[in-house]
């Protein structure tokens, strides 16, 4: 399992994002690095974990609990198919492009080490939004983007440092539980019965995830399980 491609993006003006200024960072382009990556501070103070990286809106995106976002190689590889288009590591607006890692089957609280220092965790799934549909430039893209349910995994940073494409990634604790990125996701967008599953997952879970798992089970009356 490697790091294939780290990607930054720079603030770009488009027409199609609510940011207030009407700027995007969802365009990353491949660097070779070494990218200093730390805890960027809370959601909509902190951008970023990856330092030169943009991250506009922060309103909805960046923080410690989305600090960093993560694709497969492989998956990108199977929307190339499907679209019969390319897609270069970075198109989905993340950071690492990984190969060889599972990315939306990882547990939620699972650990990497990426290179000799960095340790990322787990955090949930990234939601689709419009800005991703126009910076694609698919129809229905939401929705098609929705139920392939490989959302890819958003992560903090638990020990920071220095990455760069062709670091190694090792999976170096992975938690007690079934709750997988891919669960998570599909718990929030297409299937709420879910949701009392996700509590399992503790606090690595991101918190506006667990908010909304434990108002569900208290509204519903049902046990997490």
């Amino acid at each position: 399992m490697k790091l294939l491609s780290l990607n930054l993006g720079r603030p770009q003006a488009v027409t199609y994002t609510d940011q207030p200024e009407g700027l995007t960072g969802i365009d990353k382009q491949p660097v070779d690095g070494p990218v200093r990556i730390a805890a960027p501070g809370p959601k909509g103070i902190g951008a970023s974990g990856l330092a030169g990286d943009a991250v506009c809106d922060t309103r909805h995106h960046g923080g410690d609990d989305q600090a960093v976002y993560a694709v497969a190689r492989e998956d990108l590889d199977g929307w190339e198919r499907e679209l019969d288009r390319a897609l270069p590591s970075g198109s989905f607006g993340e950071n690492l492009t990984t190969e060889g890692l599972d990315v939306s089957g990882a547990l939620i609280g699972e650990r990497w080490r990426i290179g000799s220092d960095v340790i990322l965790e787990v955090t949930c799934g990234r939601i689709p939004c419009r800005t991703f549909q126009e910076h694609l430039g698919e129809r229905r893209w939401v929705r098609r983007f929705t139920h392939k349910g490989a959302p890819g995994a958003y992560l903090r940073v638990v020990e920071p440092g220095e990455i760069r494409s062709g670091d190694p990634i090792e999976i170096v604790h992975r938690p007690d539980h079934d709750v997988t990125v891919a669960l998570q996701f599909r718990a929030v967008t297409l299937e709420r019965g879910l949701l009392p599953r996700l509590p399992a997952a503790g606090d690595a879970l991101h918190p506006e995830a667990r908010k909304n798992a434990q108002e569900y089970v208290a509204k519903h009356g049902v046990s997490p399980r």
